[in-house]
């Protein structure tokens, strides 16, 4: 919370809102972040509550709620395979465009992929312009600040092209739509946002959508209990190559910095049946890598009533005819032995191993309620190391946590060098609202966590490239994803480590692998000249 959000904490209810207060929808304080005190809730004859301010209403289905959303029921989660269009949304996107912003990680990308299947199958057609677009959605990360300023930076920049066309349908859905601060913010300051909807609610984009266009309110409809899996949801994959396969939903860790397991809700696994027949049809449709996703993704199976866990998928996976299968992201606590002799199988189970560790000093670790300390991780990673001699280690790291101190930022320092990770993703922590950390007293100076970045990806850079110049002359296997952005006349993709290859060949190699020999080891690519195409594509 920022401190202009501070000041602003002032408000209180009407007695139009103390009214409506049986209401579970309208029971909510939003004065907590903003000013609401001259709202009006009224309900419609169908019983709906709208919220009047600013000389809008405001129609809420439900809003985000943290309690609720730390609250881990019991409920068995139901598995539907019954999606479809309403019949009075059906055709309604026809001879108009559709355009998503996506921000943050790969379960977004994932999500962003749905809800263009949606919208396609509606009539809407894509579009990377956003003043041809009918329909803008912004698909938000709130794993950071600078993500959520990004967006807010975005939603400010759009009102200008809403004044120009008053149809046009802007939605600000993902992470940031779970947190009760971003929702308050944007009705309170940001009345040209249609439609506000969360990371549990897609498969209502229609339903949401007709009570936009056709209600000209804002919509809110954002779960705080997470909903059911939804099966048959139609898909608009973003390549022809790779492919993402979300296999669980949620996390239950509750790391202390992290605000995911509010915005995405309890871990809920996925029927290993619809994951098999997934993987499957997209080896028949030829794609050659497949990513397996979960925010812990290794907690897979852990709340299915049977004996089955993300070894027992993988081993299943394994037998099936697509060259490469990656996982991610993992969590230290939930890597076990079974999973770990899987993987030592090869084959298409590929040599890459993500393990954020987040930091190198037990007493961090335990104020991060990790619950492993860095001996468990050390040892499971010589365990993986042995199973798997050839594999890449990456990995990621918060600097700057609360009481992090010089000793302890060592310790992380060593902990890279022991390690030697291939690369490593690293941040500067800052608060997330509604964390346990967000609680804690933010404490190390904002010029000392730069300097601890900088001296960190210092000595990550350090060994990056000598892990990398390790492989110079070598021949690598290279799945071909593209031209280079920085040369047309280059491609460009990655070893089964996940390491980035830049070479010259003929276009026709987009989306096959082939063996390239590495002429030049960089800090974080590698140049090499193709010598032939994989055995597996001849």
């Amino acid at each position: 919370m920022n401190e202009e959000q501070r000041k602003q904490q002032q408000g209180e209810w009407t007695s139009q809102d103390a009214s409506s207060k049986n209401d579970k929808n309208s029971s909510k304080d939003y004065s907590k972040y903003f000013d609401f005190s001259k709202a009006q809730m009224e309900e419609d004859s169908n019983g709906k509550q709208y919220m009047k301010i600013g000389g809008r209403s405001i129609l809420i289905n439900e809003q985000p709620d943290y309690k609720k959303g730390k609250r881990r029921g019991k409920e068995d989660v139901e598995v539907h395979y019954n999606f479809s269009i309403p019949s009075e949304m059906q055709g309604i996107g026809a001879g108009k465009n559709y355009l998503i912003r996506t921000y943050g990680c790969q379960m977004n990308y994932h999500d962003t992929e749905n809800m263009s299947g949606i919208l396609e199958e509606m009539g809407f057609s894509e579009t990377d312009k956003a003043e041809d677009a009918d329909v803008i959605f912004l698909n938000t990360c709130a794993i950071r600040e600078n993500a959520e300023n990004k967006v807010f930076g975005e939603i400010g920049n759009l009102k200008t092209l809403k004044r120009e066309k008053p149809e046009l349908i802007l939605g600000v859905c993902g992470c940031m739509s779970q947190e009760e601060s971003v929702v308050n913010r944007i009705m309170q300051k940001h009345q040209h946002i249609d439609l506000i909807f969360g990371t549990h609610n897609i498969h209502r984009v229609p339903h949401l959508l007709k009570d936009a266009i056709q209600g000209k309110e804002m919509v809110i409809e954002v779960w705080s209990k997470e909903g059911d899996v939804v099966e048959n949801m139609p898909r608009k994959r973003a390549g022809k190559t790779q492919a993402w396969v979300n296999i669980m939903y949620g996390c239950d860790k509750f790391c202390t910095y992290c605000i995911v397991p509010y915005t995405r809700g309890k871990e809920r696994s996925r029927l290993p049946e619809d994951i098999i027949a997934e993987v499957r049809d997209l080896a028949r449709q030829g794609y050659k890598e497949i990513t397996l996703l979960g925010q812990n993704v290794n907690a897979y199976g852990k709340d299915l009533d049977r004996e089955y866990g993300l070894g027992h998928l993988m081993d299943e996976l394994h037998k099936i005819d697509i060259p490469r299968i990656r996982f991610t992201t993992s969590h230290p606590r939930d890597f076990d032995d079974h999973l770990v002799e899987v993987l030592s199988q090869g084959g298409n189970l590929v040599e890459h191993i993500h393990l954020p560790v987040q930091s190198g000093n037990n007493a961090v670790l335990k104020l991060m309620a990790r619950k492993y300390t860095r001996e468990q991780y050390v040892e499971l990673a010589r365990k993986i190391k042995e199973a798997m001699p050839h594999a890449s280690f990456t990995t990621d790291l918060i600097v700057g946590f609360p009481n992090e101190t010089e000793e302890q930022f060592q310790d992380t320092l060593s902990l890279v060098k022991e390690m030697d990770y291939d690369s490593a993703f690293t941040y500067i922590y800052s608060p997330r609202d509604g964390t346990p950390a967000a609680k804690m007293k933010d404490n190390v100076p904002m010029d000392v966590k730069k300097d601890r970045l900088a001296r960190l990806n210092k000595v990550v850079n350090e060994i990056s490239a000598r892990r990398n110049k390790e492989l110079q002359g070598q021949i690598v296997e290279v799945l071909v994803e593209g031209e280079s952005k920085k040369n047309p006349d280059i491609l460009s993709g990655r070893t089964r480590t996940n390491k980035l290859v830049n070479f010259r060949g003929p276009k026709s190699c987009i989306g096959e692998i082939v063996y390239t020999k590495i002429t030049e080891a960089k800090t974080w690519t590698l140049d090499g000249e193709m010598v032939e195409m994989a055995e597996v594509n001849k």
